[in-house]
């Protein structure tokens, strides 16, 4: 795994074009490489990129980056794995290509030179965010791999380019104008993060994944060309049923997990206990000469503790097997770090175990496997049924006709009355929850149900100064078979790569940890995306294709509990460890010195919070994030 920065600049800003530059650019994300620096720099061109290299492959200075293709019409930075460069590559010396060495980059190079550049994307398994120079043309393209495991910023403005792994790199540009997009923290109060393609700066944005930029290096204040390069079919396979989707997924998910274990570095696991991990471990162990080395993180209050289970999980497998118990003092302790891992307010509060057993798998292998991905493929959420639970049913009610016949604010003061758990809560908090139920009963379609649904503040952009909605992927989401499987789509394309991958590629690499998600491997994609829900989840039991492979190799009684997560006591902590840390940020002088949020609707939020039995600390750690981010950047 590495990391990459560099820029195109304009004739009037080539002076700020310098190797010193450059470097300070690359030292910023030295953690996503710290084994070398690599510079390339073309004045003629008004172009640099700078690349930090975790040594996986080949781990001779062959390896290195930027690296030119053997005709010299390429140069490339790399961030990511093909896990197929050893087939590519024979089928390139059948071709009459020659190679100095033994890594994925080179045969990257090959590729594009032998097939072009939209062909061997095509070809490519594996994960990976690519700069690339076509000398030739006299173009710069910008990569992403098809499902976002790796991440690629980019910012144009004044006939400027930057780009890079990280935003970083970027801020320490002087070319860069380090503007707050107000709409980016309406979404990020949305959700707990900023969904492609925006981020928290004007002008600056993250590339969706399977898709590609294509600049004109001539003229640099041309808007670049952009295309997405894979498109999967989103109908289901009705010939399918459990047994010969099993005979599929199987042999190919074995496969894939073979691929994604070659290394020339130590490598592991994270086993959290759950379905998805315990099946890639499970499948790992079967094809490993010498137990796996794994690893899980736990808590020590009652409801969050999944480490026991994974526990129980690497000895019925035999893996060697590591644990750590976080503690209120090790989140005190990471929570400063957080601004600088994460580059923009982002407010998984899972960030912080998934640091934690990061930097914990770092002491002992370089390259960890992950269970990430199963939930989205296999309809492993609960709000996958919800949608017929709470939309279909329950509006058919009582509830549904008092809803729509009275007025919001009635229905608040009779809900406080007639619910002693809401005594405790202001009118405006009960109106809030009122008016969220009322915009699930009445959405107009599936996707309108899962947007309210996955959002924590009801209309985000009222509790700031100012701000305006940002259309986004949820906004133009296809109607699939049925509303489970038009949740899962929606998932993958927002959830996914930029929550839960963004959370974990930022948290590895903080510790130069490489992470690889089987799961995601883009043939099981396509397959998971052809399977009927009625096969993924039967009698209301989830993930029924990864079940039934797990089961040959664990007993049902050690995996099958509810779905738990990688939660965190972040309400319980609030209200104690980090009471006095969140007060500062939530006070009212330190909200009115970002003038971003309405302080009175938060600060009555956090009291609540405080005071009664309710937990507002989905909501709380968007805005806490923030405000750690914008003291540390703005």
């Amino acid at each position: 795994m590495c990391g990459y920065a560099g820029m195109a600049v304009g004739s009037k800003s080539i002076s700020v074009l310098t190797p010193e530059l450059l470097g300070v650019m690359g030292d910023s994300i030295r953690l996503r490489g710290p084994d070398d620096q690599g510079m390339w720099l073309d004045s003629s061109l008004g172009l640099g990129l700078v690349h930090q290299r975790l040594a996986i492959q080949d781990l001779s200075p062959l390896g290195a980056q930027p690296m030119h293709s053997i005709s010299g019409r390429y140069t490339i930075a790399f961030n990511g794995e093909i896990y197929n460069f050893k087939q590519l590559k024979a089928r390139l010396v059948a071709l009459d290509f020659q190679f100095k060495g033994g890594s994925d980059t080179e045969v990257i190079l090959a590729a594009f030179e032998a097939w072009g550049i939209e062909s061997a994307l095509i070809d490519f398994i594996g994960m990976f965010s690519i700069a690339l120079v076509d000398h030739q043309e006299k173009k710069l393209w910008l990569i992403r791999d098809r499902m976002g495991e790796k991440p690629l910023y980019y910012y144009q403005a004044e006939g400027n380019i930057l780009f890079a792994s990280e935003l970083k790199p970027l801020l320490l540009c002087p070319l860069f104008k380090k503007e707050i997009e107000p709409g980016a923290v309406g979404l990020l109060m949305r959700h707990n993060y900023i969904p492609a393609p925006w981020s928290i700066f004007k002008n600056t944005f993250k590339l969706e994944p399977a898709n590609y930029l294509c600049f004109n290096l001539v003229n640099t204040t041309e808007a670049p060309i952009k295309k997405c390069y894979w498109n999967p079919s989103l109908k289901w396979d009705h010939s399918l049923n459990a047994q010969l989707l099993h005979e599929r997924l199987d042999p190919l998910l074995r496969q894939v997990i073979a691929d994604q274990m070659i290394s020339d570095a130590p490598l592991g696991a994270f086993l959290s206990g759950g379905i998805d991990s315990s099946t890639i471990v499970s499948l790992m162990q079967q094809q490993s000469s010498r137990p796996v080395k794994t690893f899980s993180v736990g808590f020590d209050v009652a409801g969050f503790n999944e480490a026991e289970h994974a526990k129980a999980v690497a000895g019925h497998l035999g893996t060697d097997h590591s644990e750590f118990y976080v503690q209120p003092a090790d989140a005190l302790d990471i929570i400063p770090r957080l601004p600088d891992i994460y580059d923009e307010p982002f407010a998984d509060s899972s960030q912080i175990p998934t640091f934690i057993v990061s930097r914990m798998t770092r002491q002992q292998v370089t390259v960890a496997l992950s269970g990430d991905g199963g939930d989205e493929l296999f309809a492993g959420y609960s709000r996958y049924a919800s949608y017929d639970r709470g939309f279909t049913i329950r509006r058919q009610g009582l509830a549904h006709q008092l809803m729509n016949r009275l007025p919001a604010a009635v229905v608040a003061q009779l809900t406080r009355l007639g619910k002693v758990n809401q005594r405790d809560l202001s009118l405006q908090l009960v109106l809030e929850k009122v008016l969220r139920y009322k915009a699930s009963f009445n959405a107009a379609s599936p996707q309108a149900y899962y947007q309210n649904q996955v959002g924590y503040w009801l209309h985000p952009e009222a509790q700031l100064t100012s701000a305006t909605r940002l259309a986004y992927a949820l906004d133009n989401m296809p109607m699939r078979e049925d509303p489970a499987s038009t949740f899962q789509w929606c998932d993958i394309n927002s959830y996914l790569p930029d929550d839960i991958l963004v959370k974990v590629d930022r948290a590895a690499m903080a510790n130069s940890l490489e992470t690889r998600v089987p799961l995601l491997d883009h043939r099981l994609v396509e397959l998971s995306l052809t399977v009927p829900t009625d096969i993924n989840v039967v009698g209301g039991v989830t993930k029924q294709p990864l079940r039934k492979i797990l089961y040959q190799h664990v007993p049902r009684e050690l995996v099958d509990r509810p779905k738990q997560g990688f939660a965190v006591p972040v309400a319980h902590w609030l209200k104690n460890e980090l009471r006095d840390w969140a007060e500062d940020l939530l006070s009212e002088k330190s909200l009115a010195d970002t003038g971003i949020f309405n302080s009175d609707l938060i600060r009555q939020k956090w009291h609540a919070h405080l005071t009664s039995s309710h937990d507002y600390s989905f909501h709380l750690w968007s805005v806490l994030m923030f405000q750690s981010w914008y003291r540390k950047y703005i």
